[in-house]
């Protein structure tokens, strides 16, 4: 997490490589009849991933002071494949993913902004309730999922 540039850059390309591998794994099971392990384990690896992006995203989005519609079009383009690099880019060209977190430094304003200050400030309990959301959210997607279904 040392910028908000390389965190949302890495978790992007990250978001994108688990698309690859679940579309291989999708090929495997449906085109070639072989195996649906690649299902399997790189549904679960792109599904955590994926709310890592979304987690990022938002983190992201309040310490760089996103628009509502920049961090929506965040959230949604973790959806289509390949889509978050696209979206990567495009903040990048705009500089909209800045060289440090603004929040360490500088004096929140509101709740949410306090929230993230806190979490970005200490850094080892950031990254502990970051990994915590994640796997409670990939918990909940589990036992929701087979109720949608």
């Amino acid at each position: 997490m040392s910028s908000p540039r390389s965190l949302f850059r890495g978790v992007a390309i990250a978001e994108a490589v688990t698309w690859g591998l679940l579309l291989t794994g999708m090929f495997l099971k449906y085109v070639t009849h072989t195996t649906e392990l690649g299902v399997r384990v790189f549904g679960m690896v792109h599904g955590v991933v994926f709310i890592a992006f979304c987690l990022s995203a938002v983190l992201v989005a309040v310490d760089q002071r996103w628009s509502r519609g920049r961090t929506l079009l965040a959230l949604l383009s973790s959806v289509p494949p390949f889509a978050t690099l696209a979206f990567e880019a495009y903040v990048e060209r705009r500089n909209a993913t800045g060289p440090a977190w603004r929040l360490t430094t500088e004096e929140p304003r509101g709740r949410v902004e306090s929230t993230t200050a806190w979490l970005l400030r200490n850094p080892v309990q950031g990254a502990v309730a970051g990994l915590v959301a994640v796997a409670a959210l990939t918990g909940l997607a589990l036992l929701v999922g087979p109720l949608a279904g």
